[in-house]
This record gives C-alpha cells, sequence and structure tokens, in this order.
C-alpha cells in the first residue's frame, strides 16, 4: 500500500540535510504533534479553512508519520490495514453504521 517513491524522497531528502541523527523517535512523535496542533488551527475559526493550507500541515503530519515509522522499520500501510482489523472488530457494522458512540457503548 506505501508507495516507495515518497520514501525514497523522504530519506534523500533527510540524508541530504544529514537530519537523521535529530529523527529519534521521541523528536518524530513531538513533531507529529506539533504539526497536528497546527493542522487542527486551520479549523479553529474557520469552518471553511484554506483548502492549500489545510494540504500543507497535513503534509506535514504525514510526512513526520513516514518519518517515526521508516525509524521503526515499520510500513504505513501494513499498520494502518492491521489497525482496521483491530478497530472492524470493535465497530461492527451492524452496531456502528450511522453512529458515532465509543465502542464500548454500542
Amino acid at each position: 500500500m506505501s508507495d516507495d517513491r515518497v520514501h525514497k524522497a523522504l530519506r534523500d531528502f533527510a540524508a541530504e540535510r544529514e537530519w537523521g541523527q535529530f529523527h529519534t523517535p521521541e523528536n518524530l512523535a513531538k513533531s507529529i504533534s506539533i504539526e497536528a496542533g497546527e493542522l487542527l488551527e486551520c479549523f479553529q475559526w474557520d469552518r471553511n479553512p484554506d483548502f492549500d493550507q489545510v494540504k500543507g500541515e497535513l503534509a506535514d503530519v504525514l510526512t513526520y508519520c513516514y518519518f517515526l515509522a521508516d525509524r521503526l522499520g515499520l510500513d504505513p500501510g501494513e499498520i494502518i490495514l492491521a489497525k482496521l482489523e483491530v478497530t472492524r472488530a470493535k465497530y461492527p457494522v451492524e452496531k456502528a453504521r450511522g453512529r458515532s458512540e465509543r465502542y464500548d457503548t454500542l
């Protein structure tokens, strides 16, 4: 599921700048949270935020997620599909369709 071009581009980008030394799991997790906050900020006062700004912030979040997955030796597509199976079991269609309650209240 994951795009090898994206992985290569990100690895090359970081290597050219010698940034790998800073890409510890802790730093990358912090960066994901920071960028996610910036993404959320796009929606803070506007239900229809600037699409390009949202796209840029989402790209930042995904970039750090890819960097973290790579650092941990994980394939983003594989872990998403595995987690989807766990979530599918928690939220069976017959109980969850059209509802937003947590799994433990369905």
